[in-house]
């Protein structure tokens, strides 16, 4: 695999890549799936075509297959990939591309608790800073 920080940008191209796909449904945004799938699973970064590693090829498959309507169990799949997917901004957009809505969000942040009158109780009071 390539080094560190180009995999990783390699993975956020393959996962920008599926959200395409996701949201357009065309052949070539497929492809480019594809494509960076085999990137990512060649070892080293060897250019050989027998490489061992085929994770990336079998997850981009089963996910445009899902995104396509055409695996039974689609909606687990793409449930799974949202879960999996670290950033939360690339995952709504995903899941908004889906058009799934899912109750594990985020809460809102709750309001902050009003201040304790108390908590100042003693002090001398400010005084005004004359200038």
């Amino acid at each position: 695999m390539p080094p560190s920080g180009e995999s990783h940008r390699l993975l956020l191209a393959w996962k920008l890549a599926l959200l395409r796909f996701a949201v357009t449904h065309d052949q070539s945004d497929r492809l480019n799936v594809a494509a960076l799938a085999a990137e990512l699973d060649r070892p080293g970064g060897r250019r050989d075509a027998d490489g061992t590693l085929h994770f990336f090829r079998r997850t981009s498959s089963q996910l445009c297959a899902a995104i396509s309507g055409q695996q039974p169990d689609a909606q687990a799949v793409l449930e799974n990939f949202c879960k999996q997917t670290e950033e939360p901004r690339l995952r709504l957009a995903f899941a908004a591309a889906m058009g799934m809505t899912s109750s594990s969000d985020p809460a809102p942040a709750q309001p902050r608790p009003k201040r304790n009158p108390e908590l100042f109780r003693g002090l001398p009071p400010r005084r005004s800073a004359s200038l």
